[in-house]
């Protein structure tokens, strides 16, 4: 496993990789359902574009906190079929665990003096 570099404007890459270990949680997927499932569960707020979300599961896959194998879709296209690795299981338990004290951290900020 390559560790992750602790280098300045890493939070949209990180919160991306958060937010992919959480939907692959649910089980398998594919990359367009991932960005489906993120686009519908936002609420339409969050688009993930291709360009981002394929290295992104690239790093992930090499990183070893998803697997992957080709399989047919459901319209029958050929796709790579994503899940989460033991060691991608603790690193979103890490991962949402940062992100909570973050939020609420930044939260007591935001609150009125």
């Amino acid at each position: 496993m390559t560790p992750k570099k602790d280098e300045p404007g890493n939070l949209l890459r990180d919160t991306l990789d958060m937010l992919i270990l959480k939907t692959l949680s649910r089980g398998e997927m594919h990359g367009y359902d991932i960005a489906e499932y993120l686009h519908e569960r936002s609420e339409e707020v969050l688009r993930v574009e291709e360009g981002a979300l394929y290295p992104a599961l690239h790093r992930l896959e090499v990183r070893g906190l998803l697997a992957a194998e080709w399989g047919a879709s459901d319209n029958n296209r050929r796709a790579k079929f994503y899940r989460l690795t033991a060691t991608g299981r603790r690193q979103l338990a890490e991962e949402t665990a940062l992100w909570n004290r973050m939020a609420s951290a930044i939260a007591r900020i935001l609150e009125p003096a």
